[in-house]
């Protein structure tokens, strides 16, 4: 096995996980702010993000100097949709905040030019944050064992989705049935992932247990996606009690 491993941080439960999880953010993010004038950050878009997102956007950053993405997108929803990832990471995070820039990602039309369209803003410059999650399946973003490539060439493709993948939007409550969850998605690739200076990785709930001692456990291989993570040199994985097994309280606080 690797002797490759991940930096992870145990919390005693959801809460003081997402407290943790967006402090640390913040702070990056505002460091590459005060490093360079600007931050661009990637977001995730699930409800293993909420508490930490909900914290993110009481933070003290200067939010007037991000340019936020998000990292996925699903084919086949139409415009307005509250169950797009654009319409949550709005109602979560950029409609909290006074946001500099952001870019969602609108693929209802055409899903080439739009992946061409949204690679140009990606490749623009580096990116310094990345707020994540893991999938049941070992996804990250929408990159499914099927398709994830620790060498893709692109910056953003189209993709399947897997019936793992498809039954967690509805065991995540985001659709209520498996029939109305979309087949296809867009999403940016592991090499754009893999490439920011900062991964937050927030992993809390029961369902996450199994996959993420998988990833523990594992070498790096593209069947489990998110082994990739073990070759970030800086990357934390936030989880719970639920995951783990244990807690830790870190001393962070209210948020």
């Amino acid at each position: 096995m690797s002797g490759l491993r991940l930096n992870i941080w145990s919390f005693e439960n959801r809460e003081k996980m997402g407290i943790a999880a967006a402090r640390d953010t913040a702070k990056k993010i505002q460091e590459a702010i005060d490093r360079k004038g600007r931050a661009r950050v990637i977001f995730a878009s699930a409800p293993s993000q909420d508490e930490m997102l909900d914290c993110l956007s009481r933070e003290n950053v200067d939010w007037t100097k991000v340019t936020a993405f998000h990292m996925d997108e699903y084919l086949g929803l139409k415009a307005g949709d509250e169950r797009l990832f654009g319409a949550y990471i709005k109602k979560h995070l950029f409609d909290k905040i006074p946001i500099g820039t952001y870019f969602l990602i609108n693929p209802e039309d055409d899903p080439e030019k739009e992946t061409m369209r949204y690679g140009e803003l990606i490749r623009e410059a580096p990116i310094d944050v990345c707020c994540m999650g893991i999938g049941e399946n070992g996804h990250l973003a929408f990159n499914e064992p099927a398709y994830a490539n620790f060498k893709d060439p692109e910056t953003m493709k189209r993709v399947a989705l897997d019936d793992v993948c498809r039954r967690q939007q509805v065991n995540d409550g985001c659709f209520s049935d498996l029939n109305l969850v979309p087949r296809e998605a867009l999403t940016l690739t592991i090499p754009v992932l893999m490439s920011v200076g900062f991964i937050c990785c927030t992993v809390p709930g029961i369902t996450k247990r199994e996959i993420l001692h998988r990833v523990i456990a594992s070498d790096v291989e593209e069947k489990i996606p998110a082994t990739v993570l073990k070759q970030h040199e800086n990357c934390r994985i936030y989880t719970d009690q639920d995951v783990i097994g244990h807690g830790r309280d870190d001393g962070h606080g209210d948020c």
